[in-house]
Formats: C-alpha cells, sequence, structure tokens
C-alpha cells in the first residue's frame, strides 16, 4: 500500500523569465521542480518557463499542450512512501527539432527582454564538442548546418548564438546561460561552444558574446529513469493519468555558481546550493555517482542484470562499485571542509537500492563515448599521476568495449552512441589487443597522454584479456584482489 502526499499547483499565472532547451525527463522532474516550488512560495511572478525540443519527441509537445502544460512527478522515497505533486511552472512549449515549425517562435522568445536565464539539458552531444580535447567539432552535420545558415539554427549552440545575434543587434542586454548537464566545468564548455560557433559565424558577434555572456556552472543530481508501460502502470496505482508525468527519486540537489547579471530566482530558499565554485561538487558527483553508474551499467549489463537495483544486490558488484569509489574516486577529491566523502558514498548505495526506480542499465550506458571522459578517463590520469589504482577503470573500460559489440551472453542489444558505426567495424575486424588498441585509438574519447601512458594501456589490455578468456567473475575477483578488498 502506498503512503502518498499529493500536492496541488494553486499559484497565479507567471510571467516567463527562463526559457529551457531539452523538454526531457530530467529537466521536468529537477529544475522545473526547483522553479515550481519558488513559483508557489512567490504566488507567481515573473519566473516561469517556456521549455522546448530541439531534437525529438512531438508527441510529448502536443501532449503537454494538450494538458495546459501542467503534468505530475512522482517523487519516491522508496517503494512504499512516495510524493506526488502536479508542476505547472511550464507556460509554454515548443517543437524547435531539424523540421520543427516553432523554431522561429523559440528563437524570438529567447530574444525576448523579458527573457533573462536560458537552461539548457540538451546531454554532453548536444554541444557538438569533443570529449578528449574540448573543442566545438566543426565536422558535426548539425555545426556545419549552422555555420552555412546562422539564422536557421539546428543545434543547442547554434539556437543560442543566433538568439544572442538577436539581442545585440536589438540593443538588449544579453541573458544568463545555464548548462544543467553533467559535465565537468559546463559552464565553461558551454561558453566554448557558444563563442567558437559565434566565431565561425561573425568575429564582432564572438566578441561580444565572450565580454558580456554569464556561464555559470551548475551541478545537478536526481535519478531519473526513463519512463516505461510499467512507469506508467505505478502512476494509475497512485490514480494518476498523466502520460507527460515522470517519476524520480525524493533526493534532489542542485548547485549553481552564483553569477546572474540579468537577475536570477531567489532559488536558495528551495534549497539550491548557490556558491562561488561550482568544480569540487560536480567533480565529486561525476566520479563518484555518475563513475559508479556506468561501472554498473556496463558490467552489470555482461552480468546479466537489467537495472541499477540489480546491479548493485549483486555482492560481487557491489563490492566493485565500493572499491571503485573507496580507491579509485575518492583520493582524486578535494572537497571543501565539511564533506564526508564516505558518508556520500553510503548515500549512495542506499540510493542505488531504491527499488521503486527501476533504473534501466542500457539507459545509463548510453552516450558511453560521451560519458567515460569526466567520470572516468580524467579521475584515472590523476590517479596515475600519484600512483594510485586503476583496477576498476580498467575493467569498466574492458567491459565497455565489450559492451559496445552490441552482445552479451544474454542476447543482442542496441548501441547507442554517435560513434557507434566506428565500434561496428572495430570489432567486425579485431580482436584481443588489437581491439583494444583501436579503441583507444579514439581520439575522441581518449587524451593521447592518457593512452601514451603504459601502466594505462597494459591496464586494460590485462582486464580485457581476463574478461574475454577466463569470464566477469574471474575479471571482478582480479580486480578486487589487486585492491586488497
Amino acid at each position: 500500500m502506498h503512503k502518498i502526499e499529493r500536492y496541488r499547483s494553486t499559484y497565479s499565472k507567471p510571467g516567463i523569465g527562463i526559457v529551457h532547451l531539452g523538454l526531457g525527463a530530467f529537466h521536468r522532474a529537477h529544475q522545473a521542480v526547483y522553479i515550481e516550488r519558488n513559483l508557489e512560495r512567490h504566488g507567481g511572478g515573473k519566473w516561469g518557463v517556456c521549455s522546448a525540443n530541439i531534437r525529438s519527441n512531438r508527441a510529448l509537445v502536443d501532449q503537454l499542450r494538450m494538458q495546459d502544460c501542467r503534468y505530475h512527478i512522482a517523487e519516491y522515497k522508496d517503494s512504499e512512501h512516495v510524493a506526488l505533486r502536479e508542476i505547472a511552472a511550464i507556460q509554454e512549449v515548443l517543437y524547435a527539432g531539424k523540421n520543427g515549425e516553432d523554431r522561429e517562435v523559440l528563437l524570438e522568445r529567447m530574444a525576448n527582454p523579458d527573457t533573462r536565464i536560458i537552461t539548457l539539458t540538451v546531454t554532453e552531444k548536444g554541444y557538438c564538442l569533443s570529449p578528449a580535447t574540448g573543442q566545438l567539432r566543426t565536422d558535426d552535420p548539425g555545426i556545419a548546418h549552422d555555420i552555412r545558415t546562422p539564422h536557421a539554427p539546428q543545434t543547442a549552440p547554434g539556437l543560442l548564438v543566433e538568439a544572442l545575434r538577436r539581442r545585440q543587434t536589438r540593443g538588449l542586454a544579453p541573458f544568463t546561460v545555464l548548462c544543467c548537464d553533467n559535465m565537468p566545468d559546463n559552464g565553461s564548455r558551454t561558453r566554448q561552444a557558444v563563442t567558437q560557433l559565434a566565431a565561425a559565424q561573425d568575429e564582432r558577434l564572438a566578441a561580444w558574446i565572450s565580454e558580456t555572456v554569464a556561464f555559470p556552472s551548475s551541478m545537478v543530481d536526481r535519478i531519473v529513469p526513463a519512463m516505461t508501460d510499467a512507469s506508467f502502470e505505478t502512476l494509475r496505482q497512485l490514480d494518476c493519468e498523466d502520460s507527460a508525468a515522470v517519476i524520480g527519486e525524493a533526493f534532489s540537489q542542485w548547485v549553481v555558481e552564483d553569477h546572474f547579471p540579468q537577475g536570477r530566482p531567489d532559488w536558495e530558499k528551495e534549497g539550491v546550493q548557490m556558491v562561488a565554485d561550482v568544480h569540487p561538487f560536480e567533480t565529486m558527483k561525476l566520479r563518484m555517482l555518475n563513475g559508479s553508474h556506468s561501472l554498473l551499467a556496463y558490467i552489470g549489463a555482461l552480468a546479466g542484470h537489467a537495472t541499477v537495483f540489480d546491479a548493485i544486490n549483486d555482492p560481487a558488484l557491489l563490492e566493485l562499485v565500493r572499491c571503485y569509489m573507496e580507491d579509485e574516486a575518492m583520493p582524486t577529491l578535494d572537497m571543501p571542509a565539511g564533506i564526508d566523502l564516505n558518508a556520500y558514498a553510503e548515500d549512495l548505495v542506499a540510493r542505488f537500492r531504491n527499488d521503486s526506480l527501476q533504473h534501466r542499465l542500457h539507459q545509463i550506458a548510453m552516450d558511453g563515448s560521451q560519458k567515460l571522459p569526466q567520470r572516468w578517463l580524467s579521475g584515472t590520469q590523476e590517479q596515475l599521476a600519484r600512483g594510485g589504482s586503476i583496477s576498476c577503470v580498467a575493467l569498466g573500460i574492458a567491459s565497455w568495449i565489450q559492451y559496445c559489440s552490441g552482445q552479451t551472453a544474454q542476447g543482442s542489444h542496441e548501441v547507442n552512441d554517435p560513434l557507434r558505426e566506428t565500434f561496428h567495424e572495430l570489432h567486425a575486424h579485431r580482436q584481443g589487443e588489437a581491439l583494444v588498441d583501436g579503441f583507444l585509438g579514439l581520439v575522441d574519447v581518449f587524451p593521447a597522454g592518457l593512452v601514451e601512458h603504459a601502466a594505462f594501456r597494459l591496464a586494460v589490455q590485462e582486464a580485457h584479456r581476463v574478461l574475454s578468456t577466463q569470464g566477469l567473475q574471474a575479471a571482478l575477483a582480479n580486480v578486487t584482489h589487486n585492491n586488497n578488498h
């Protein structure tokens, strides 16, 4: 029997002061919830949201329009305790994908003087940056289009540049750009994408953006699984019939660099940590939570598990995650006073054991070529420099290589990654050490300095050899033995 707390939205219709790019489940379960609480506390105001899908899912836009942009989030503490919250913070939804008819409406909304903040959740690949070098990928088809046709952009950086061009032309102050994606230094990386694209179009515009636009960094944290038929059946048991609803854990965190020249909501009153430097918090989350998630995703999939809950309840994988966090992630972190990393690690394990979320491993495994540099590789470089262990990450990379074949002992699966065709070619023509060398040669994933480190290459090759010839259990035993756990 569920113990349900229900919350309805009651405030007056607000004005729109925020435009969000990426109308996905995470935005609706995270930023929109904080904004909802802020609007509720003020009884309305000027910080309502216009949210736009810029790649896919026209059906979601249509559904939300039918519902006056209102939807629900079910926040689960565990399988029995849930808060069901109505969200009305989103005032307008737009479809501005490649052929989306709302692109011009979106650009004008971004250029509107009432718009003070643009937030983004477009995933790492949405910024069109090389994961290894951090430079804009001018060979990306969307970026190439936006360079040729700047006034009809297709990418998130292109939309930002064109909207800023319009504001500059009209003598308006620029909006603040707040990235909410899981990338290290995500404000700086967003700035890099936008200014490089602007420079390819108009050097004077690029200079104006560099001088006047704020790109604060942020760290976001809430586990929000993709919605499935089972998810919607769970909602029906709560008497919630809402095809735009989302499910998430009760835990939520948002850490934001406090740099908003055009003003911002008083988010700190909703529990947002407004800080001078986000870097320690985002590095902690990327390496410990996201890094552990990726280990569970690839190794758990090879072990035949379907969800994080299944994987973390496998004793061998639980030991691996603890080993990784304690021996390979924590030593690379330099946290402010008062942050207890051991307590944080235990909290993460408890969150992974939330039996209500059904967070699928294949969802976490998506876009590994974009995620692994910040989740594993940057920390691994620091570990090697200090002579620390990298056994867990080496097995993680070996398992990722195997996963990218599209085959496990349980059968075939889709490899959802921008480099999947490259992965297919490598697996079709190489095996053993040659296969490992082929993956480590992916310059958009692995930094040259890391690949050239003999200990790193040998560790991945050995992990892959044991995994391929002796099986997963032997590979796991090797790691825990090497790390003395």
